[in-house]
């Protein structure tokens, strides 16, 4: 790890700061999605839920990256892995779950037993940075395909959707920055930083796919219910 300059009781002050953005911007999203969803719209919940894991996560990265320790690191690091598994749980109640509801509930009860079975062998048997690397990198990018996918079938009739479509992709990009590996500049912004900044528009975009989703659901239902 490349040495960082302080700033106030800050060890690591632009990714902090980027990190506490994206809490930010995550709760003024989730503010504004429930401002603009009714709660009956189909992915209300899971939506919802999805801020919720978010916002926890970006708060631990804060806390990571104001003060490196052996519990605040796997806090950042576990619950960063909760959000891609939840990334890939919205995706599944979205492009299958709604029809297929039994089947959500056994996909929701595997993912979380991955989740304890990762955070059981990180914390129990040993900390192994590569293995968690390898194992949110593979997740991301079956996050990245199954959306991907999505998007390119219901493109057509979705017009939405091509934002969804250029935040997975963009993340992926993005997160090349991980494999960076270069001296801070001014012994402050370094790849991880610059990574945690790049997400931040990445976030207020998702969001409006979010709710442009759910109210396009929302008024399907409604047509549906008009017309039994």
């Amino acid at each position: 790890q490349w040495p960082f300059s302080r700033f106030l009781f800050f060890q690591e002050p632009a990714s902090a700061f980027a990190s506490f953005l994206n809490g930010l911007v995550s709760f003024v999203m989730l503010l504004r999605y429930k401002a603009a969803v009714p709660p009956a719209s189909p992915m209300y919940p899971t939506c919802v839920a999805f801020a919720w894991v978010s916002l926890n996560a970006w708060f631990w990265s804060t806390v990571f990256h104001t003060r490196d320790t052996a519990v605040t690191e796997k806090l950042d690091y576990f619950c960063a892995s909760a959000v891609i598994l939840h990334s890939v749980y919205l995706c599944c109640v979205r492009t299958l779950g709604l029809q297929r509801p039994a089947l959500i509930s056994i996909f929701r009860a595997f993912l979380l037993l991955f989740l304890a079975c990762h955070i059981s062998y990180l914390t129990l048997v040993r900390f192994d940075y590569g293995y968690n690397m390898a194992a949110n990198a593979v997740i991301g990018l079956l996050n990245l395909a199954w959306w991907l996918r999505w998007c390119l079938r219901n493109r057509p009739r979705l017009p939405h959707v091509w934002k969804c479509a250029a935040v997975v992709l963009l993340l992926q990009a993005l997160a090349l920055l991980e494999l960076l590996d270069f001296p801070p500049l001014f012994w402050v912004l370094d790849a991880h930083a610059l990574w945690h900044i790049g997400t931040i528009p990445l976030n207020v975009l998702f969001y409006s796919f979010l709710m442009d989703d759910s109210l396009y659901l929302l008024k399907a239902n409604s047509d549906l219910f008009k017309a039994d």
